[in-house]
């Protein structure tokens, strides 16, 4: 039995004995035992459903609704439950991005019209300030209305360059090869949001271009991704490159992650290639873990890694484990990612090094 000060110690996540005394008068906690001193004693059981509140607390629930949960099944099922209730709240919240996603559609729609689109888009504009910002969707703008900001587009190419530089989140504090890199994956992808996500070490560039010009070997995760690399540059440099699983066949996410997990002897190439090696990974998160088990162990420093796999759960979690550690690294703080991205980021890479070989940019600037 614990106290209601160790109780909070267990349980942790800044719970107090004066929350706790807040959920019995609420209701969200059973009225405990009392000691023949009259202190408060909590159980195992007690643990687990203070654990429950704080979990669903940190998803955004309040109290209402996490008494409502907690009182819907009995305990054997309060895990089917919660999970139920997370995918209620998480297709919630999809339906709250689809609406933004679309507000923001139709303001890229406008604010990425290049210099000679202006001029048949004033009054299209002046209309536009009659709308307030969360009926600005694409489906909230009349037909004629986009056929009115659409008239020119026939007339020329679109500049990317001149749309990139309204739409781009600031990046005066980044150094102009960072912002190539940047352009060009939100580019690919076609995704302005991918830049506020994107995250490179302080000495990401420097390392890639020192790397890259001592012709070092470019490893990828699958060969799809060693395939989209820019021989071209990688040869000028006299860098080589291969894949750590190298068979023809493997072409999914799904596939890389089984053939690489249940195979011990890629683990151990990879263990036996890590060393001085640029490392490219868009597919696979056991890929991207391993290397970071690696590092952590000691047996070789990678030179730079691109960790951009694909997941919903694992590639998070190792791409904010590659984060922690104190080697050069360009990865995301999301679920972005992909083989085509973790390739393009390389090729801009080398790209910069022959474009700018001078160049000297990322010395003076950090993410």
């Amino acid at each position: 039995m614990l106290t209601i000060k160790e109780l909070t110690q267990v349980v942790g996540c800044g719970t107090t004995p004066r929350m706790v005394r807040h959920y019995h008068k609420i209701g969200l906690l059973p009225q405990p035992v009392r000691s023949p001193s009259n202190y408060r004693l909590y159980s195992d059981a007690d643990v687990r459903r203070l654990q429950r509140i704080v979990s669903l607390k940190q998803q955004g629930f309040q109290l209402a609704h996490i008494k409502q949960i907690l009182e819907v099944s009995p305990e054997s099922t309060q895990a089917d439950s919660l999970m139920q209730q997370l995918q209620q709240q998480y297709q919630t919240v999809l339906q709250q991005l689809a609406k933004w996603r679309q507000t923001a559609i139709a303001l890229e729609g406008l604010l990425g019209r290049d210099s000679s689109c202006q001029s048949t888009q004033a009054e299209a504009l002046a209309q536009l300030q009659l709308l307030e910002v969360e009926t600005q969707t694409a489906q909230s703008l009349s037909e004629g209305l986009w056929q009115y900001l659409d008239a020119a587009v026939c007339d020329h190419p679109e500049n990317f360059q001149e749309a990139l530089q309204r739409l781009l989140p600031d990046l005066s504090q980044r150094s102009s090869i960072e912002v190539d890199v940047l352009s060009h994956l939100v580019l690919a992808c076609g995704d302005v949001s991918l830049a506020a996500f994107m995250r490179f070490s302080p000495d990401a560039i420097e390392a890639a271009r020192n790397t890259l010009s001592a012709g070092c070997t470019v490893i990828g995760d699958v060969p799809s991704v060693v395939a989209t690399l820019d021989r071209t540059r990688l040869a000028h440099l006299g860098c080589q490159w291969h894949s750590l699983i190298d068979n023809p066949h493997v072409d999914s996410a799904d596939d890389a992650e089984q053939r690489f997990w249940h195979d011990r002897h890629l683990k151990q190439k990879l263990r036996d290639s890590i060393d001085g090696n640029i490392w490219v990974v868009g597919y696979a998160p056991s890929v991207l873990l391993e290397i970071c088990n690696a590092v952590e162990a000691q047996a070789g420093r990678p030179a730079l890694v691109i960790g951009l796999p694909i997941g919903f759960s694992h590639a998070p979690a190792a791409k904010r484990r590659l984060m922690q550690l104190s080697i050069p690294y360009l990865t995301s703080e999301s679920t972005f990612g992909g083989g085509l991205l973790a390739a393009i980021a390389l090729n801009r890479l080398a790209a910069s090094l022959i474009e700018k070989p001078d160049c000297h940019c990322y010395l003076s600037k950090s993410d």
